[in-house]
């Protein structure tokens, strides 16, 4: 892609420490973005700012725990006070805690919504209004495909997806007029820290479903991610693009 679609451009990409959050902020440092790397861990998103600025980028950390409401809002007025205007909004920070419904605690419940999707009415409700103003503005969600096909073991996770993919296409037509764009990507399963995690049986389990009969790799999400937050996507809104190697068809 080419740098000057997001040149002089500020992202804050959360979740970034890791994953596909940190190859999302790579992916907008390299097209030219300054980057703010969010994570609640300071050393995870030091390193990832670290890491771009090493590479010729321009990138800050910042350690924001986003299931705090306080935490976020602090952060966002902080951001707005230093850079006017946040043009980059990309959601990604979540947790899961998996659990059958009948052996699911209230607590795991709520700690994933809270991240997972509230999360990002903060981040929006703070950042998103400079964007109005200024007409311009790229908002991406990362979901997930069981916030659209469902999950055993992960109606929490799978409710909170489904949550940011109903935010998602609500909020690109509240924005459409001020030219800010809102869409999500679902990815299916990506090699990550998270699915390195799950067992062989699961693994193979899922590759049965994949079309293409691999994971995917963080870069997959990154270069969507890059593509959607780009003036090339100027007429994209709304939409919910699936990365999942034929999973949902």
């Amino acid at each position: 892609m080419n740098e000057d679609t997001v040149k002089k451009r500020v992202a804050v990409v959360t979740g970034a420490g890791r994953g596909i959050g940190r190859a999302i902020a790579e992916s907008l440092a390299r097209d030219g973005a300054h980057v703010i790397c969010v994570s609640k861990s300071e050393s995870s998103c030091g390193a990832a700012a670290e890491s771009i600025r090493e590479q010729g980028g321009h990138a800050d950390a910042l350690a924001v725990d986003v299931s705090s409401g306080e935490q976020i809002r602090n952060a966002c007025e902080a951001l707005l006070e230093k850079h006017e205007c946040v043009d980059i909004l990309v959601n990604n920070a979540g947790i899961t805690r998996d659990n059958l419904l009948f052996r699911m605690e209230a607590e795991d419940w709520e700690s994933v919504i809270t991240t997972n999707l509230t999360s990002c009415f903060h981040w929006i409700k703070a950042l998103g209004r400079p964007m109005t103003r200024k007409r311009w503005g790229r908002i991406v969600n990362v979901a997930s495909v069981v916030g659209l096909t469902g999950n055993a073991g992960q109606a929490n996770y799978s409710a909170a997806k489904a949550g940011m993919i109903g935010l998602t296409k609500s909020l690109a037509r509240e924005f459409s007029a001020r030219s800010v764009t809102v869409n999500a990507i679902a990815p299916g399963f990506i090699d990550t820290d998270m699915t390195s995690e799950l067992d062989e049986r699961v693994k193979e389990g899922a590759l049965g479903a994949i079309p293409l009969k691999r994971f995917g790799k963080v870069e997959d999400i990154a270069e969507m991610a890059a593509f959607l937050c780009s003036d090339k996507a100027s007429y994209v809104t709304g939409q919910v693009f699936t990365v999942d190697g034929g999973m949902v068809m």
